[in-house]
């Protein structure tokens, strides 16, 4: 009986843990076990125009996360939502990381349809992003 009523307790953990806004969430792992010398990365952040509802912002965050497995030249994603105690976002209030394993990769996604589908979806929507791109060991 106490058994049955541990697992109850440890799944409740989990789940909560898997709606956390703030926690940072990995979409897939990445595809080789020890990773490669030198990543690409290409950090995204977006601020929602004011009139966006919080049901359109989980629709683009599912397409951003829903593009590794139609875009072969993402290595990894990763992305969570602001939660600084600095009050420096300017509004903008999501990250996501994308990860390459080359500038190939990068300038085979930038165009590909399925990320032009995304920018369809995100557009009016979208008040500002902010691109970085850096290389990284």
């Amino acid at each position: 009986m106490m058994r049955k009523f541990v697992c109850l307790a440890v799944g409740v953990v989990v789940l909560a843990g898997c709606v956390s806004v703030h926690e940072t969430r990995h979409v897939k792992e990445s595809k080789a076990a020890k990773g490669p010398a030198r990543v690409l990365r290409h950090v995204v952040l977006f601020k929602f125009k004011e009139q966006t509802t919080d049901a359109q912002v989980r629709q683009i965050e599912n397409a951003f996360c829903a593009l590794p497995g139609k875009v072969d030249t993402i290595h990894d994603l990763e992305w969570g939502t602001d939660m600084s105690v600095e009050n420096l976002h300017q509004g903008f209030t999501h990250c996501f990381l994308v990860t390459f394993l080359s500038e190939a990769d990068r300038a085979a996604y930038l165009p590909h349809p399925e990320h032009k589908a995304f920018g369809q979806l995100l557009g009016p929507h979208l008040d500002k992003v902010l691109v970085v791109d850096y290389w990284t060991k």
